[in-house]
């Protein structure tokens, strides 16, 4: 900011030659000009003084600016600037009306220029969807499409499904995914580093696959997630994610997802009390004797009196199976023919 401090100064410098200037007509020469030395010196010393106040004030401001920016869309952008061709344009006219008139100033020229800036400006913005179509045309409508998150992209996954024959229709992926993996892939960070990498190579191996379409369109919101649900209105597309919080919110937005989280979900054996389990204990449980083991799916089963098979696969009778806000349990104990052995 010490661009803002040095401008603030000149400020002052200026302030104080004008003043000077203004009151050494009434003085003599040798006085006159020691008063606007004086006066500039004054004047510069106080700039410094207000200097950080002005830094912080016009912090506030760039950073309001920089938040009402990045809010606006394309559309909106077209749609105020059609408005104020028009306006321009009908000042023009009227303008060669009105120059006729005797009161006829400019000062009326700009009035009648800023009353038709703000009606059309204000009204095209209002409409933005209509007018914003003129500059930047909606992307072509790709019913049935699936366009891809980048952490289902990264996860890879979606590779099975689709050669399972899960995923129809067409694949899209916007520049902006591309380029959010791309960063990744040269991230300092080696995990990050790692997922990049990952996604690059699942993208590679989506299309040996099936034809993938990448989409050069971006808009000015703040996050991707945002960016995400506007491409999959504007499109038609149904967004393929592993993400539960974007899931919601693009719902909320009207927008269809296919959520890979869920489907594993639904797609887990329903295991009932009284069928047998092999699994491999790994450690003990809140009670005395407990052993906890895992599903491959990451399912916790607790095992009653199952710490003494720890390490070794171990086949159990399911007595309980609970769902709890963080995920299933499966209570067990050891199995009669398995606790004799």
């Amino acid at each position: 900011m010490l661009a803002v401090r040095l401008l603030v100064m000149l400020l002052g410098l200026a302030l104080g030659y004008l003043a000077g200037n203004a009151l050494a007509a009434d003085q003599p020469g040798g006085l006159g000009t020691v008063n606007t030395l004086s006066l500039m010196l004054a004047g510069t010393l106080t700039a410094l003084l207000l200097a950080p106040r002005a830094e912080s004030l016009l912090g506030v401001f760039v950073q309001r600016f920089s938040r009402w920016y990045t809010t606006l869309s394309p559309r909106t952008v077209a749609a105020a600037t059609f408005g104020l061709i028009v306006a321009l344009l009908l000042s023009v006219l009227l303008s060669s009306l009105l120059r006729s008139l005797p009161f006829y100033t400019w000062v009326l020229n700009v009035a009648v220029t800023a009353v038709l800036a703000v009606f059309f400006v204000s009204f095209a913005v209002r409409n933005a969807e209509a007018f914003g179509l003129l500059a930047f045309p909606q992307v072509r409508r790709k019913p049935g499409a699936k366009v891809l998150d980048s952490n289902v992209i990264i996860d890879g996954r979606v590779l099975d499904l689709i050669r399972a024959g899960f995923l129809d229709g067409d694949l899209l992926v916007p520049s902006f995914i591309l380029r959010e993996i791309q960063t990744l892939a040269d991230h300092q960070d080696p995990q990050k580093r790692t997922r990049g990498k990952r996604g690059l190579n699942v993208l590679e191996e989506l299309r040996a696959l099936r034809p993938i379409r990448v989409e050069d369109w971006d808009t000015a919101l703040p996050t991707t997630d945002d960016k995400l649900i506007r491409f999959a209105r504007e499109t038609g597309a149904r967004i393929v994610t592993n993400d539960s919080n974007l899931g919601k919110i693009a719902r909320l937005h009207g927008v269809e997802v296919l959520s890979i989280h869920e489907a594993a979900v639904a797609l887990r054996p329903q295991i009932q009390a009284g069928d047998h389990l092999t699994i491999t204990v790994t450690k003990s449980g809140q009670q005395q004797g407990q052993g906890v083991g895992y599903l491959e799916d990451g399912t916790m089963v607790v095992v009653e009196d199952g710490l003494k098979l720890r390490g070794k696969p171990a086949r159990v009778l399911v007595v309980n199976n609970v769902q709890t806000n963080v995920g299933r349990m499966i209570f067990a104990k050891v199995d009669r023919e398995e606790g004799a052995a």
